[in-house]
């Protein structure tokens, strides 16, 4: 797997320095170079040192659900300061982890007691939540407050985060960054309580960061070899719509920054507004856009299609998290056939296992071209199987993967099994690996429906109900039947300016899935409640449905 290990906050130094002047990132007025963005992460990096903060305990001495750092928690918005906080906390040894920023006062004080968190840095528009919480952490020894439109006086004990920054002097910051550093994603939660993925910096580096292209699957080498391609490069401008607390973001971002390019986000990123993302990406000429799944996609295409957008230096649109609907990548390539939509497979405990490019008179989704390291296990979890295999096996992936979840031995035991002398990680995802060596997804085993005995995947459902275009947004759940043991149901959003009833979405979703997973009922609502990343959230929808 090559002799040199990285460390992210090192990556970001090399390439920085290659490429000093050139736009990291872009965001309304701002323009920060990766001179000032290495200048800044310094800061915060010194900033978080003099606090105490930084590595204790060195990795040989733990195991792999523990962490010798302290936490420093990103309670924010998107904007350069999310991208600092990551780098800053990478640079002194502190290891960062994503709050969603929807979470409710309960679920706030379960994340940041579970990670035991000794510094935040937030958005003023959180303090009124965060003063709620701060008296059930006295770990906390660092609160960084990042000025917005709210106007929120400072929490006491807080210290402004431009200030943090000007406090210190510029330089680099003196300690010895080791690829044992952590690198921590907390998982969405959707279906469960969120638990905070341990990686260390090398293996989620290689594994979703830029250590290797996808699709190729090329290996970097060394510091000086991505430095060098980066610097040798014009740099790409990415477009990063996703929240950047949603693990498929961050990848983006990082991939794009270890390839020299610049990150460019919309006027507003509390919502998706279409308007503002095309109008920004004609303003900024740029050439890729990254969202998660039909949510955020859709209206994006919507726009694209009534609006007068130039979108013509456009060549890739990526998409990662979340399914993205066939009817909606065909709308894109018919409206802009020279755009490539990729479709990049994989989680929080696996990083990037596999991708599916799609092109004009090429359009799938569900099947991708495995990576290396990528394997479906039989339902045992003691085999590998083979291609063409017939049921169902889980989806697993070896060689870079995560040392645990934190605090959590059990589970982490039993999500990264060893078999046959190799360690692997199992995260829930069902899948098959077809004849052809191409993996089809089925979903994750937790929303998985058992209906008459019968196991229904409900991304399987979703699908086969979203490519009708009355269908703004769906998410498929199951419900307790004394008949079936569960029911499939179908929640739908109708999109605006369209009528449509049962017998039609079933007449429709009929041609793509078999009869026995087609919905026993469906309920219409005004809005499908996801994830700020897109994600479906399967706990809302089955108390949506009583079950």
């Amino acid at each position: 797997m090559g002799d040199v290990e990285f460390n992210i906050g090192l990556v970001h130094e090399a390439i920085s320095a290659a490429i000093p002047d050139r736009e990291c990132i872009v965001w309304r007025e701002r323009r920060l170079t990766y001179a000032d963005v290495t200048d800044r992460s310094r800061r915060l990096a010194v900033y978080l040192r003099q606090a105490g903060l930084g590595c204790h305990v060195e990795r040989d001495r733990l195991a792999g659900h523990e962490s010798g750092q302290d936490h420093l928690a990103l309670y924010l918005y998107n904007g350069n300061e999310y991208i600092e906080g990551m780098l800053g906390a990478f640079k002194s040894r502190v290891a960062s982890f994503n709050v969603n920023y929807r979470y409710v006062l309960e679920e706030l004080r379960y994340l940041f007691a579970d990670a035991a968190a000794t510094g935040i840095v937030y958005h003023a528009t959180f303090a009124p939540a965060l003063a709620e919480v701060l008296p059930a952490l006295p770990g906390v020894r660092v609160l960084l407050q990042v000025a917005d439109e709210s106007g929120n006086d400072l929490l006491p004990g807080a210290v402004d985060y431009e200030a943090a920054l000007a406090s210190v002097p510029p330089g680099p910051v003196p300690v010895d960054l080791s690829p044992d550093d952590l690198y921590i994603l907390y998982t969405g939660g959707t279906t469960g309580m969120p638990k905070g993925v341990l990686w260390r910096q090398h293996d989620i580096f290689m594994a979703a960061m830029g250590g290797r292209s996808l699709g190729t699957w090329e290996l970097a080498v060394d510091y000086a070899q991505l430095a060098s391609k980066a610097a040798a490069g014009r740099g790409l401008t990415m477009m990063v719509l996703p929240p950047l607390m949603h693990g498929a973001a961050q990848w983006a971002a990082f991939i794009g920054m270890t390839g020299g390019a610049t990150l460019v986000l919309p006027h507003d990123v509390r919502r998706l507004d279409p308007v503002d993302v095309w109008e920004t990406l004609a303003r900024e000429q740029a050439n890729t856009m990254t969202v998660v799944g039909d949510a955020m996609a859709r209206p994006l295409i919507e726009e694209l299609e009534r609006g007068d957008h130039d979108a013509s230096t456009l060549i890739g649109f990526g998409n990662g998290g979340a399914m993205l609907n066939t009817a909606q990548k065909q709308r894109l390539i018919d409206r802009l056939p020279n755009v490539m939509v990729s479709d990049a497979m994989g989680s929080s405990e696996t990083g990037a296992q596999a991708t599916h490019l799609s092109v004009k008179g090429g359009v799938q989704t569900g099947r991708f071209v495995p990576g290396p390291g990528a394997v479906v296990v039989d339902d045992a979890m003691r085999d590998l199987l083979a291609p063409g295999h017939e049921g169902i096996g889980w989806l697993g992936q070896s060689g870079w993967v995560p040392l645990g979840y934190l605090g959590d031995e059990v589970k982490t035991a039993r999500t990264f099994p060893v078999i046959d002398g190799v360690r692997f990680a199992i995260p829930g995802d069902r899948a098959r690996l077809l004849a052809d060596g191409e993996i089809e997804l089925l979903g994750r085993d937790a929303v998985t429906i058992n209906s008459g005995g019968e196991k229904i995947f409900a991304e399987e459902v979703e699908q086969a109900i979203s490519g009708h275009p009355a269908v703004h947004d769906v998410v498929v759940v199951g419900r307790p039947s004394e008949r079936w043991g569960q029911e499939v149901v179908a929640l739908v959003q109708v999109a605006d300016g369209w009528s449509v009833g049962n017998d039609e979405l079933e007449a429709h979703a009929a041609q793509f899935v078999a009869r026995y997973k087609l919905p026993k009922a469906w309920i219409f609502l005004p809005a499908i409640q996801r994830s700020p990343s897109g994600k479906a959230d399967y706990r809302w929808a089955r108390e949506q449905v009583g079950a």
